[in-house]
């Protein structure tokens, strides 16, 4: 009627209290036995004590801050993650919530050591290398999720990023000794922590993938840094290609045009002798094979002179070796 969970116990217990109180009354005055009106009081008593029990247990198990309750919505119950859960989660940055201002530095590269992992609350948050704008973090994101994961428990590291707050912030924290104990004392947390970082990670990548184009507006793609799509002609190479590229296109296409040359060059055959007259044998048929010979192919010879353009194989165009800076 009500559920098996505390709402639905607090539901049964609320109705059978004034039920209690009723027949109290009834058996003291109507019935006027003392024996009903104690069976009933003390059934009234022990209804109002497990309703006070069931709002001492809510009270305890839910989320007291305003913002770790909007966190807990957000973030944490969409995946499936108990409220006792996330409690050990915030218990592990003892509830507490960071502010930072306008334009304060969370983390100086080459200066500030790894030893916390922050997520962010509310704000915007500027990463930036050297004084060069990389990306920014957003609300529900990792502060330092890349730093986390490149470093193993036992190692030490600092920051190579810069991360400035470009708006009024506000972050939690886990020191990086106190998580990594919660981690190892509950599996669970520990594959959590680990999608959510995998995910986080993903993110900046891709938005780091956004802004690495080549000259000739071809998207690299950071997941196979010694391949790229090309989509332009092979005759533009030299736009984003090395000069070995631009080199051997050129070759091809004087290939090409002194293959049309010989074509047009080549006398007209007259007509065609009939099979009667001169027998078809390997030795008599002079015809030029538009394929290369099995002698050519084994000692590795170009048998690319005989072939159609559309049929020519060229070499695939190396990788970048000069991306440009961010």
């Amino acid at each position: 009627m009500g559920g098996s969970g505390a709402f639905g116990c607090l539901f049964i217990f609320g109705f059978m209290c004034p039920a209690f109180l009723c027949l109290s009354m009834w058996g003291w005055m109507t019935m006027c036995g003392v024996d009903v009106f104690t069976w009933h009081l003390l059934h009234l008593a022990a209804c109002l004590l497990q309703v006070c029990h069931l709002l001492y247990r809510m009270h305890q198990e839910g989320i007291h801050s305003e913002e770790l309750s909007s966190l807990y919505q957000a973030v944490y119950l969409p995946l499936g993650v108990p409220v006792q859960v996330f409690k050990k989660i915030a218990k592990a940055f003892e509830y507490k919530v960071v502010e930072l201002k306008a334009g304060q530095t969370y983390a100086l590269e080459n200066k500030t050591p790894v030893d916390q992992l922050s997520f962010l609350l509310s704000g915007r948050i500027s990463v930036s290398l050297e004084g060069q704008f990389l990306h920014y973090i957003h609300r529900h994101q990792f502060l330092d999720s890349p730093e986390w994961e490149s470093l193993r428990p036992n190692e030490e590291g600092k920051f190579q990023v810069t991360l400035m707050a470009d708006e009024d912030s506000r972050y939690i924290s886990w020191r990086r000794r106190r998580l990594y104990m919660l981690m190892s004392k509950e599996r669970y947390i520990a594959r959590l922590f680990s999608v959510m970082l995998g995910y986080d990670i993903a993110e900046k990548l891709y938005n780091l993938n956004n802004k690495l184009y080549i000259k000739s507006g071809v998207l690299l793609d950071i997941r196979l840094p010694s391949l790229y799509h090309v989509l332009a002609p092979a005759s533009q190479g030299s736009e984003g290609g090395s000069g070995s590229d631009s080199g051997i296109s050129k070759e091809q296409q004087s290939r090409d045009s002194t293959h049309q040359m010989s074509q047009h060059q080549r006398p007209p055959l007259g007509p065609r002798a009939s099979s009667s007259d001169v027998p078809l044998t390997p030795e008599n048929d002079h015809r030029e094979l538009p394929w290369a010979s099995e002698p050519d192919l084994l000692s590795g010879s170009d048998g690319n002179d005989n072939f159609p353009p559309r049929f020519k194989r060229g070499r695939a165009p190396l990788a970048p070796t000069d991306t440009p800076k961010l």
